[in-house]
C-alpha cells in the first residue's frame, strides 16, 4: 500500500513539474519580434485593420444589387365595413335585397346605416402577401466619395498598425534595458557590500588592536547599511522591471523571463555614429504619412458634402404573390395565388435646403484647410525631432565612453584610499569620499550604456528605419 502511495505522489509530482511553464529566454531582437506578435497594442491596431477591411466591403456593398422579401398575413377578426351611396344604383331596393341575401343579412341584422348609403364589407377575411424586391444604385455621388473615404479609412489603419510597431519596438528595447540595469545594479551592490563588509570586518580587528579610532568603524557601518538599503531597492525595482517587459510583449506579468544579451554587449552594438550622418527624409515618415492621409480624409469630407447637392438615381424590380380566403387555406394545392410585378425609377433630386448644405461644405473647407496647417506643422516637427535626436544619440554615447573611463578611475582611486586607510595614512572621511565616487560613478556607467541603447531606439523611430524582421 505504501508503495502505491508513493507511486502515485511521485506521478503527481512529476505532472506537476512539467505542468509548470518553462522560463523564456529571450535575445533583445527576439523580444522585439514576439511583442511585434503577441502585444496588446500590436493585436488592436491589426484588429482596426481588419475592421477597416469589413468597412470597405459594406460601403461598396451598398452600390451592389440588394435584395429583399417580405411576407404580410392579415387576419380580420372583424372586418371593416364601408358605405356606399345607394343614389349610385339604378334600383335601390332590388341591390338591397341582393346585398342582404349575399350576406345574409335580414332588416333587423343590418346596422343602422345613414339614409341614402349602403353598408358592405369587401375582400376575405384573411390575406397573404409575400414578395420579392431587387435593387440597384445608379448613380449617387456620395457612394462613390464614400468608396474614396472608406479605402483612405482603411490605409490610416494600415498605418497606424505600422506606427504601433515601431512604438512597441521602442517599448521593449527600453523595458529590456530597464531590466538589464536592475540586474547589473544588484550585481555592483552585492559586490560592493561583499568588499565593504572585508573592510568593515578588518577595520573591527585593527581597532582592537588600537590601531584606529571607533568612529571609522561607525564611519563604514553607515555605508554598509546604506548600500543594503540601495540593494533592497533595487530588488524590488527588478520585480518591477520584469512586470513591465512582459505587458510590453503582451505576456502575463508574471511569466519568467531570462534575458540573452548583456548590457555590455547591447550598448556595444547599439553605437552607430553612421545613424547621425543618415539623411532624413520627411516624407517616408508614418507621421507624416498618417498627416497626409488625414488631410486627404478632409478633401473627401469636403467632397461629400458637394456631392449631396447631386441628385440620385436608382431603379427597383418587384414580383410578388396573393392569396385571398375567409380561412387559412393558403397551405393547399388549391389555393389561388394571383401575381404581381413592378419595374421602377427613382430619381431624387435636392432643390433646397435652406443652405444647410452649402454651411456644411464651407465647414468641410475650413476643415481642409486646418488639416494643411497641421501637415506643414508636421513637417516642421518631424525634422526637429530627427535632429534633437542625432544630438542626444551622439551626446549619450560620448557619455558612454566617459563614464566607462571615470568608472576605471573611481575603482582605481577607491582601493588606493582603502590600502591608505588600512595604513593609516588617510583617514575614514576619504575613504568615504572615494567609496561615494566609485558607487556613483558604477550607476552613472550603467545608466550611460541604457542611455545608448534608449537614445538609437529614439532616433531609429525619428528617422522612422523599418523594423528588421
Amino acid at each position: 500500500m505504501k508503495k502505491i502511495i508513493l507511486v502515485c505522489l511521485s506521478t503527481c509530482f512529476f505532472l506537476i513539474t512539467n505542468a509548470q511553464e518553462k522560463p523564456k529566454k529571450l535575445s533583445l531582437n527576439e523580444a522585439i519580434k514576439f511583442a511585434i506578435e503577441n502585444s496588446y497594442n500590436t493585436k488592436a491596431s491589426k484588429n482596426d485593420i481588419k475592421s477597416a477591411e469589413e468597412k470597405v466591403w459594406e460601403t461598396t456593398s451598398t452600390g451592389l444589387p440588394q435584395i429583399s422579401a417580405a411576407v404580410d398575413y392579415q387576419n380580420f377578426l372583424k372586418q371593416p365595413v364601408s358605405l356606399l351611396p345607394a343614389a349610385a344604383f339604378d334600383n335601390t331596393s332590388a341591390v338591397v335585397e341582393t346585398v342582404e341575401d349575399y350576406f345574409g343579412l335580414t332588416a333587423s341584422s343590418t346596422p343602422s346605416v345613414p339614409e341614402g348609403f349602403l353598408p358592405l364589407t369587401f375582400g376575405t377575411k384573411q390575406n397573404i402577401n409575400a414578395s420579392v424586391t431587387l435593387r440597384q444604385l445608379l448613380f449617387d455621388g456620395s457612394y462613390l466619395v464614400g468608396l474614396q473615404a472608406s479605402r483612405t479609412f482603411l490605409k490610416i489603419s494600415k498605418q497606424a498598425n505600422e506606427k504601433t510597431e515601431l512604438q512597441t519596438r521602442e517599448a521593449v528595447i527600453n523595458a529590456y534595458g530597464n531590466v538589464l540595469v536592475t540586474e547589473n545594479s544588484i550585481a555592483i551592490l552585492e559586490k560592493n557590500i561583499k568588499v565593504l563588509k572585508k573592510n568593515l570586518n578588518d577595520a573591527k580587528k585593527i581597532y582592537e588592536n588600537g590601531f584606529n579610532e571607533e568612529e571609522d568603524i561607525e564611519q563604514l557601518e553607515i555605508t554598509l547599511g546604506n548600500l543594503k538599503n540601495q540593494l533592497n531597492s533595487v530588488l524590488r525595482m527588478k520585480v518591477i522591471a520584469y512586470q513591465m517587459l512582459n505587458l510590453s510583449l503582451g505576456t502575463p506579468i508574471e511569466t519568467k523571463i531570462i534575458l540573452t544579451d548583456s548590457l555590455d554587449s547591447l550598448a556595444e552594438s547599439n553605437i552607430n555614429l553612421g545613424l547621425v550622418s543618415e539623411t532624413f527624409n520627411y516624407s517616408n515618415h508614418i507621421d507624416f504619412r498618417i498627416a497626409e492621409n488625414d488631410r486627404e480624409s478632409k478633401r473627401l469630407l469636403m467632397r461629400l458634402e458637394q456631392s449631396k447637392a447631386l441628385p440620385s438615381l436608382s431603379a427597383f424590380v418587384n414580383y410578388g404573390a396573393q392569396a385571398n380566403s375567409d380561412t387559412f387555406s393558403f397551405l393547399k394545392s388549391d389555393q389561388n395565388w394571383y401575381n404581381s410585378s413592378l419595374l421602377g425609377v427613382s430619381l431624387n433630386i435636392p432643390i433646397f435646403s435652406s443652405f444647410g448644405r452649402a454651411s456644411k461644405t464651407k465647414q468641410a473647407k475650413i476643415a481642409l484647410e486646418t488639416a494643411d496647417f497641421r501637415l506643414e506643422e508636421t513637417k516642421q516637427r518631424l525634422n526637429l525631432l530627427a535632429r534633437k535626436a542625432k544630438s542626444e544619440y551622439q551626446l549619450s554615447i560620448e557619455n558612454y565612453n566617459t563614464a566607462k573611463k571615470n568608472v576605471g578611475l573611481a575603482e582605481r582611486i577607491e582601493k588606493k584610499q582603502r590600502i591608505k586607510f588600512f595604513e593609516g595614512i588617510s583617514s575614514s572621511f576619504d575613504l568615504l569620499q572615494a567609496q561615494n565616487q566609485l558607487y556613483s560613478q558604477q550607476q552613472n556607467y550603467i545608466q550611460s550604456m541604457l542611455n545608448v541603447i534608449a537614445k538609437k531606439a529614439t532616433l531609429e523611430n525619428a528617422l522612422n528605419l523599418p523594423i528588421k524582421k
